[in-house]
């Protein structure tokens, strides 16, 4: 069973956790870990882009000259795409990127993903985080004694707490997240990924059911 040090607020080492080697110790799968990624990238996009066909723009319903002795060719609408300001062909039109993904892939490759954060030295566990007061200084303050302060990093709470959110909000390498809601992509996209001491147990108690 794998073990992590628990450390303060201040980077000092106050006991030990152990992990759920169900979720801490998983053999990664790199097929299915792509697939989380582009599950996730897919949902955010809005899939709102859209052009006009030629039966979508005004006009064009009178023939723009006669069909006969002119030389050129014939012409039965000036909306016809080869013309200026006609429709557009294959353009895009509004549809859904996401992917299907069962849920049970997705939570092991959760899984994976913990797990190479674990096998790398990028989780740290710290006891509490308690913030008296909005504070951006002190929030950085807390993550330089953990030694990730300017890496990319992902905070996991066990609750939301108005205090660290908004403390937080003006770190531009950091993201707030509350267990068990954090995806795939959020771990990898993360240098370092600091978890509170009850985060740990709640996402180690939503990902045994």
């Amino acid at each position: 069973m794998p073990e992590v040090a628990v450390v303060n607020s201040e980077g000092a080492e106050v006991g030990k956790i152990a992990l759920s080697p169900e979720l801490f110790e998983v053999q990664a799968d790199p097929s299915l870990i792509h697939r989380a990624v582009i599950d996730h990238l897919a949902k955010l996009r809005s899939g709102t882009a859209d052009t006009k066909t030629r039966g979508e723009i005004r006009g064009g319903g009178k023939k723009p000259f006669k069909q006969k002795g002119t030389g050129r060719a014939r012409q039965g609408t000036t909306r016809a795409p080869h013309w200026p300001g006609g429709g557009i062909v294959f353009g895009p039109h509004p549809r859904d990127y996401s992917v299907e993904m069962p849920k049970k892939m997705r939570r092991l490759a959760n899984k994976a993903a913990l797990s190479a954060k674990l096998a790398e030295g990028q989780l740290k566990v710290v006891d509490e985080l308690k913030m008296d007061e909005i504070s951006t200084k002190k929030l950085v303050k807390v993550f330089n004694s953990l030694g990730v302060e300017g890496k990319k990093t992902m905070l996991v709470v066990a609750q939301s707490d108005e205090a660290i959110r908004k403390s937080g909000r003006n770190i531009p390498w950091l993201i707030v997240r509350v267990a068990p809601s954090f995806c795939t992509y959020d771990l990898l996209n993360s240098d370092a990924v600091v978890f509170t001491k009850d985060a740990v147990l709640k996402v180690q108690e939503a990902q045994s059911k």
